[in-house]
């Protein structure tokens, strides 16, 4: 999956923005509920674009020895966060399957007013 590809699917997200809320503008967020779900930046490092997504710790595991191209995160010492290689060996269902499943993750720590709000927007 390339960049552009990626982020038309980020967007497709049910009530998704997107926002460069970092000093370094070639960083972009997308949020839903104003919480971010995934950032990628883009300018590729040595060419290759990579992006970051929220993800259950235990999948995240899971998912660390299926595919070369999902690494730690942003902060390597969590399992909340994953990179992906974007044009590597995780097919791009399973990158659309890993949007969704970060989406996921935001909402279910949402209150529980606001969860029912996301679901009836």
């Amino acid at each position: 999956m390339n960049i552009e590809e990626f982020r038309e699917h980020c967007l497709q997200v049910k009530g998704a923005t997107e926002s460069t809320p970092f000093i370094d503008p070639n960083i972009v967020a997308f949020k839903v509920m104003e919480k971010m779900f995934c950032m990628v930046s883009i300018q590729p490092k040595d060419g290759i674009f990579r992006a970051d997504l929220k993800c259950d710790p235990d999948y995240t595991l899971e998912l660390r020895e299926k595919y070369n191209g999902i690494t730690p995160g942003h902060v390597p010492t969590t399992l909340l966060w994953h990179r992906i290689v974007l044009e590597s060996d995780v097919p791009d269902h399973v990158i659309i399957e890993l949007i969704g499943h970060s989406v996921d993750e935001v909402i279910k720590k949402l209150p529980k007013r606001k969860q029912a709000e996301y679901k009836e927007s």
